[in-house]
Order: C-alpha cells, then sequence, then structure tokens
C-alpha cells in the first residue's frame, strides 16, 4: 500500500492504478475542482501526503499547476504522453501498469529554493531547444528524469525546480542518445 494519495483526473484512472498497485486515489473530477474535493485533498496533503498523477495533456497540466500552487510540497509523478496513448486517447487510464510503477518510481518534489543549475544554454547546447528534434528529446529525456514533457521554457523550470543534478542530467543525456 502506497503511503500517498495519489491524485488522479478520473474515476478510470483510479481504476488504471488499481491494476498497478494497491493505493488511495482522490479524483479531481477534471479541472471543476469542488470544494469538497479540494478539502478532501487537503486532508490527505496534511495527513499522508499526495502525490499528483494527472494527464499528460494540456488540462492535465492545468490541474497539476493549480494544485502544486496550493499544495506545494506534494510529490509529482510524470507518465509519458507515448506510454499513456492508446486508442487515440491520452490519459493516465491508457497507461499499462508498468507505466504507471515507473513513473511513481520517479517521484519528483518541488523545491522552495530552485537551484539555477541549468539556462537555455544547457537546452540548446543538447538538442533540447532550437532544433527540429527538440521536442522529442525534451519528451525522452522529461521521461528518463521522471519530469515529464515541456516546452523549453516550462523544461527548464522542472530542471531547476525538481533538484536535477548536472550529473543525472548526463546521464539521462547519455541514455536517450544524440
Amino acid at each position: 500500500m502506497l503511503k500517498e494519495v495519489l491524485v488522479v483526473e478520473g474515476k478510470m484512472d483510479t481504476v488504471a492504478i488499481r491494476k498497478a498497485l494497491e493505493a488511495d486515489t482522490i479524483e479531481t473530477g477534471g479541472f471543476t475542482l469542488a470544494p469538497y474535493t479540494l478539502r478532501q485533498i487537503e486532508a490527505a496533503y496534511k495527513k499522508r501526503g499526495i502525490i499528483i498523477l494527472t494527464d499528460p495533456d494540456g488540462a492535465g497540466e492545468r490541474i497539476r499547476r493549480f494544485l502544486t500552487e496550493r499544495f506545494p510540497e506534494a510529490g509529482q509523478a510524470f507518465i509519458p504522453k507515448i506510454k499513456a496513448t492508446a486508442h487515440n486517447d491520452v490519459g493516465v487510464e491508457q497507461a499499462q501498469p508498468e507505466a504507471i510503477l515507473a513513473a511513481l518510481a520517479k517521484v519528483r518534489h518541488h523545491e522552495y529554493r530552485p537551484q539555477a543549475e541549468f539556462n537555455h544554454m544547457d537546452l540548446f547546447n543538447n538538442n533540447l531547444n532550437g532544433s527540429p528534434q527538440a521536442a522529442a528529446r525534451r519528451d525522452a529525456l522529461g521521461a528518463e528524469l521522471g519530469i515529464g514533457y515541456g516546452n523549453a521554457k516550462r523544461f527548464l523550470e522542472r530542471l531547476n525546480h525538481y533538484g536535477v543534478s548536472r550529473e543525472e542530467f548526463q546521464a539521462a543525456l547519455a541514455k536517450i542518445g544524440e
């Protein structure tokens, strides 16, 4: 049983998670977070901790940002879009149990004092920005580091806010190759 409570978007996400592991979930019901749901999430946050596991799409990112602002110490788990896509649909409910477990194995926490380890030149010099394959490389690197996909600005923010070290970055780059 997972100590933290997983915050997901819908009922089918809970079904997919229960196929992977035993865990409690709270469903947001999409972006229309009801006051009751927010109180539930807050209680779980204070008592057990929460891990935000939203869909790798625009709506999921908006929900994640909203919840992270409200609950800054929440864990962040990301399933790569490629592993959360089936039947022309993207979401946690489409992910296989292995993908869910892999995402939970790489949970990151937002840091209060973000480091300034990485800058735009790091992205540019590693073909993560300003090249035709940049988006695909950010996607692969984000999956490897467990920080998810983002445009160049968001990706840089995640590198610095989730405590990614220079060594982790270089090792992950080596894994995804040139």
